[in-house]
């Protein structure tokens, strides 16, 4: 089976474990990119795109840890 290329919000809500909340003041902020598509205007993120954005957050976690920013317990 191959995988799915597009997720629906809902979907991407599970995979980060955050709130449907979240996920729409990510793709408001441009921080996730979405697409609209179909008549209703259906929220798409496709899978690329999530996990860019999750390389981006690891990235920005990384220089924050190696700036001294942040403490790990």
């Amino acid at each position: 089976m191959t995988e799915k290329r597009f997720l629906q919000l809902p979907d991407v809500a599970e995979t980060l474990d955050i709130s449907m909340r979240q996920v729409y003041a990510l793709v408001r902020r441009g921080d996730l990119r979405a697409i609209k598509v179909g008549g209703r205007g259906q929220w798409r993120v496709e899978t690329s795109e999530l996990e860019d954005y999750i390389q981006r957050c690891y990235a920005e976690a990384d220089a924050a840890v190696q700036s001294g920013r942040v403490e790990l317990d």
